[in-house]
């Protein structure tokens, strides 16, 4: 090192406040550096890309690294300087809140641009899909909240074992007395990720109820019945129940069946073409797969059917159903094919004496 350099450099530190002087230049200029480095040259070439999530990012980095250099310069410059102690620490510690707060809102708002960014993409997986993002950002809400306070108390040297302590039992005892709400709440959690229905989907619970789900929160979940009426049920009784969704699947098709007896009389065959013509006129039975007919058994007093169609959405079962079992008793009646009925036969064996 040449004898002119050190020179200069023994004279710095020779003198505190040349030196916490040039400490907090360092800082400055290092500041600033990041500034331009952000601006101009990451600007750039977050410009070439086909993505604008390298612009965001660098766009939520660059407000906390500039602080980050320049509080960091503040926060190191008091040393030399010879602040008394209090003034320093109070100093200081406003520093580090400071920060603590830009990178938590920074954190928030680069967990949030990434997860609709990966849930943007056609191969979407695993936990991070659009349906989970209000999920994911309700919980890295609450963890950076609670590591942000955490880390300011110490920051401002408080101690946090009796928070600590306290915070635990409380929670022992809002688990205790909100067991069903907690219930709910996981189960809620777990619906939305495993995803065993969606919104707009037609479900059966094993308990009876079916509907179109309207509404999936944390808590309940919403189905709208058929005779307009919203039913709630909580995520809990829905996380144990067996759930039949007739909507998820290769396509959203639900195939019905009308049952239909006919005499012994009539000829099968004949019976066969009727129905599947009428399959054919309905509007709303898909042609692929194609309606069919089943012989089913020889009842009690008739010969057993059932037409089997395709409906194009669950919620035209009941409509479906109403036309079809019309239209199959109006041609039956036209082509002269009875539906029997059951009957009893009442044989009198003997007539009581008259006295």
């Amino acid at each position: 090192m040449p004898v002119e350099l050190q020179s200069l450099l023994d004279s710095i530190n020779s003198q505190p406040m040349i030196r916490g002087s040039s400490i907090l230049a360092c800082a400055i200029l290092a500041a600033f550096l990041a500034n331009w480095i952000f601006t101009r040259l990451l600007h750039q070439i977050a410009k070439r890309t086909v993505s604008d999530v390298d612009d965001q990012i660098f766009n939520i980095l660059h407000r906390p690294v500039f602080w980050t250099f320049l509080l960091l310069g503040v926060s190191f410059s008091l040393q030399p300087i010879g602040l008394i102690d209090r003034p320093a620490e109070i100093i200081r510690s406003v520093a580090k809140t400071t920060l603590i707060l830009l990178w938590a809102t920074a954190t928030i708002r680069l967990i949030r641009t990434l997860a609709r960014a990966l849930a943007a993409k056609p191969s979407a997986h695993g936990m991070i899909q659009t349906r989970t993002i209000p999920l994911i950002d309700n919980l890295a809400l609450a963890a950076i909240i609670v590591g942000s306070l955490y880390s300011i108390l110490v920051g401002w040297q408080i101690d946090v074992t009796g928070f600590v302590a306290s915070a635990g039992i409380m929670g022992l005892a809002i688990g205790f007395a909100a067991k069903d709400t907690l219930a709910n709440l996981f189960s809620g959690i777990f619906i939305i990720v495993d995803a065993p229905y969606q919104l707009g989907d037609y479900i059966n619970l094993d308990s009876g109820e079916r509907g179109m789900v309207t509404h999936i929160g944390l808590r309940s979940t919403r189905l709208l019945t058929r005779d307009d009426v919203e039913i709630i049920v909580p995520n809990s009784v829905i996380g144990n129940a067996k759930i039949i969704n007739e909507t998820q699947g290769p396509y959203k098709k639900v195939r019905i069946k009308i049952s239909v007896g006919v005499s012994y009389n009539e000829r099968i065959e004949k019976v066969e073409e009727i129905l599947l013509r009428l399959a054919e006129k309905e509007d709303h039975v898909c042609s692929d797969p194609a309606p069919r007919v089943r012989f089913r058994r020889f009842g009690a007093s008739s010969l057993d059917f059932d037409l089997l169609v395709w409906i194009k959405e669950p919620e035209l079962r009941g409509f479906v159903t109403h036309s079809m079992l019309t239209h199959v008793y109006n041609a039956f009646r036209d082509a002269g094919i009875e539906i029997p009925y059951s009957k009893q036969d009442i044989y009198i064996k003997e007539l009581p004496e008259r006295e």
